[in-house]
Parts: structure tokens; C-alpha cells; sequence
């Protein structure tokens, strides 16, 4: 009979293995399958290519263009205001009414060696300070490689409606001065051409101000010789 007083002796029995995982068990979750995308139709890929093929073809012209305007170097024209008569001058300061005729002669110089400019019809007006007097149109011309043309606006007011400041401004300056000073602005479409390179239209715009006209009694000219203008595009 054993003895249950004496210490036991030896090791312990270890515990069993678990039981060994299920052939559908998986130790981390089953990842997502990726979404499905149907291919593209051969409508989405031809509108995809075509807008490619469009991108491509301005970006090159643009280059193109770029680099011959770089090569050319196309310089503005330059504008030049040879005379400015005044005639018929009348005011009324009781109803701001004015009357006159402007007579303005000016020369444009295509200062380029190798390009064509192309004028649309240039809108012309005439102002008193920031007044608008008049306004005239310059038909389309040409000026070719280093050339240069003389040109005419005429102006014209009749018993014209205006601010009350411009016409006592008119009527003091010729008093006190002997002199009224008159501005000019000029815009149209231009288009710069050498050989088969046509560029594409820039707009011109031309400010000649600060343009005296003596006067004396109902009529005067420019003084001081004649006046170089500020073009820009």
C-alpha cells in the first residue's frame, strides 16, 4: 500500500498539445479582393488620345511660334505726331457746349528689318485731359520692312456737350498760356508678318499727349515740333 506522507517525487506531466487548426481556419482575416474595373471602351480611349494629340499639337506651335518671335525679334512700331491745327474754336460756358476742328498729321516707322506689319482700321479720339472730345477712324494700311507713312485724322465737334470744368479749363488756358493742350489715343489689331511666319494679332494701343496748341482767337497749331507717342501691345 503506498505511502501518502512521503513527498512525490519526479516531474510534472506537461499539458497536451492543442488540437491542430480546421483546414479553414486562417490565422489573420482574408484581405479584400481588389474592386473590379471594366476596360475601357474603344470610345473613352479614342476621345483620350484625340485630346492628347490636340494638347501635343499646340504645345509644339506654341514652341514654334515662340522660338521664331525670339529669333525675329519684331520691334513696335513708332508713332509720331508732326501737327496738330486747331480751327473754328467756340465755347459756351453757360450750357458746356463746344465747337472746333482738329487737323492731326502723323508719320508711323516699321523700325523692323525683316517683318511686315498689317494695320486694321485704327480707332482714334482726341481728349481734353481725361475728357473724350472726339473720335475718328484711320482706315487699314500696310507699312513694310523699314518703312514708314505719313497720315491724317481729322476731329470734329459740334456745339458737343461737356463737363462744365472742361470748357472753363479750355477758355483759361488760352487765356493765361496762350496755349491749350490737348491728348491722343489710338487703338486697333495689328499683325506682324515675315515671309511664311504669320503672327497672331496684337492689340495696339498709342498715347500721344501733351500736345500745346497755340491758339489765337478761333484757331492755333502745334508748338514745340513735332512729338514721339508711347505704343504698347
Amino acid at each position: 500500500m503506498a505511502d501518502h506522507s512521503r513527498p512525490v517525487t519526479g516531474y510534472p506531466t506537461n499539458n497536451p498539445y492543442p488540437n491542430p487548426p480546421t483546414a479553414t481556419a486562417f490565422p489573420h482575416a482574408t484581405p479584400h479582393p481588389p474592386p473590379y474595373r471594366p476596360p475601357p471602351t474603344p470610345r473613352a480611349t479614342f476621345l483620350r488620345r484625340l485630346i492628347a494629340i490636340l494638347l501635343a499639337t499646340f504645345v509644339i506651335a506654341g514652341i514654334i511660334t515662340l522660338i521664331t518671335w525670339l529669333a525675329l525679334r519684331p520691334r513696335l512700331p513708332q508713332f509720331r505726331v508732326d501737327s496738330l491745327s486747331l480751327s473754328n474754336l467756340s465755347l459756351s460756358s453757360n450750357s458746356s457746349l463746344l465747337t472746333a476742328n482738329w487737323d492731326l498729321r502723323f508719320t508711323i516707322r516699321n523700325p523692323n528689318h525683316k517683318i511686315t506689319i498689317y494695320y486694321d482700321a485704327l480707332a482714334a479720339s482726341l481728349y481734353y485731359k481725361g475728357e473724350s472730345i472726339s473720335d475718328t477712324t484711320v482706315p487699314p494700311f500696310v507699312l513694310g520692312t523699314r518703312d514708314e507713312t505719313a497720315l491724317r485724322a481729322t476731329f470734329a465737334a459740334v456745339d458737343r456737350y461737356v463737363d462744365g470744368w472742361v470748357v472753363e479749363g479750355i477758355s483759361w488756358e488760352k487765356t493765361v498760356r496762350g496755349s491749350v493742350s490737348f491728348n491722343v489715343r489710338m487703338a486697333g489689331w495689328v499683325r506682324f508678318k515675315a515671309g511664311a511666319w504669320r503672327g497672331r494679332r496684337r492689340f495696339l494701343r498709342v498715347y500721344c499727349g501733351e500736345l500745346p496748341v497755340g491758339v489765337s482767337g478761333k484757331g492755333g497749331t502745334l508748338v514745340g515740333g513735332p512729338r514721339r507717342c508711347v505704343v504698347g501691345l
